[in-house]
């Protein structure tokens, strides 16, 4: 996933919630290094947003919010053609990434564009569907996102998120590295301003955000076979040395290089362990309006 701008956005106003002055300039943790796009290509409908394809229907409107690579969003375009799709990330780079995708795919009904979550440049009642996957979990104001993305949403619309939850991953063999960074990360992504365990919380967030039912359910992600422990692990042992995570592991003082060293080394030594096994359980929401 990647992230949207949270450079201005509206005053944070729920009455359940404690207000803020302002919304914060929240970072995206995993940032777009090629360790990074090397996982968030693999997405597609099937395998990231299975619980919305029943709801896809040839002619929608649809909205996908934090598109990162766009490979989710090409995939939705060809579901609902000849529906127009929109992706909107913060990344000006990434968005020239989903741009050649959709043209390299001969994908003519999906466009991107930069855009801001939290001040969506959209006019009331423009969508059938707002999509968000792994987007969330980047927000420290996800309330107010929501409203934000309520009022794109036509009556009846729908808003699709999915979310991981990281307090219910698993990983088997129990390796101090990678318990090391377990709590690595969970610190990182808080200090970025996100909740890394944001799965269990849409259903809630949707209804402060005025939404006039939300359907819950959860799905999971599992990598066991050597293919995919070399896919992940790999690509985790990389992103914990050379990408954004790193950077503001040591800004944040959480972690310093030596340790981030030891983490990748742990994800490696779980590579090469065949009775190697990770699970991370994500949250979904079809909430209408």
């Amino acid at each position: 996933m990647a992230h949207p701008d949270f450079a201005a956005g509206p005053e944070f106003d729920d009455p359940e919630v404690a207000p803020r002055k302002a919304v914060p300039l929240d970072a995206y943790t995993h940032g777009h290094h090629e360790s990074v796009l090397r996982s968030h290509t693999w997405r597609t409908v099937d395998n990231s947003a299975a619980y919305l394809a029943p709801e896809l229907k040839p002619g929608m409107t649809l909205l996908d919010v934090g598109c990162g690579p766009g490979t989710i969003t090409v995939d939705l375009a060809r579901r609902v053609s000849p529906g127009r799709v929109v992706g909107i990330d913060a990344s000006a780079q990434i968005i020239i990434y989903a741009e050649g995708l959709a043209v390299d795919e001969a994908v003519h009904n999906a466009s991107f564009r930069v855009g801001n979550v939290y001040a969506l440049d959209f006019d009331d009642a423009s969508f059938d569907i707002v999509h968000a996957h792994q987007v969330v979990q980047h927000l420290s104001d996800p309330v107010a996102a929501m409203r934000e993305i309520r009022r794109v949403l036509k009556p009846g619309g729908l808003f699709a998120a999915r979310d991981v939850d990281y307090g219910g991953v698993a990983i088997y063999p129990a390796l101090p590295g990678l318990e090391k960074w377990m709590e690595t990360y969970r610190d990182v992504h808080f200090w970025n301003g996100g909740d890394p365990d944001a799965g269990r919380a849409l259903k809630a967030w949707a209804r402060r955000a005025g939404f006039a039912s939300v359907a819950a359910s959860a799905s999971i992600w599992c990598f066991a076979t050597d293919a995919e422990r070399e896919w992940w692990g790999e690509s985790w042992a990389v992103r914990a040395t050379e990408s954004s995570f790193a950077a503001h592991a040591i800004e944040s003082g959480v972690a310093d290089l030596a340790e981030l060293r030891d983490i990748a080394a742990a994800w490696r030594t779980w590579v090469h362990d065949p009775d190697g096994w990770f699970a991370m359980p994500h949250g979904e929401i079809l909430a209408r309006t």
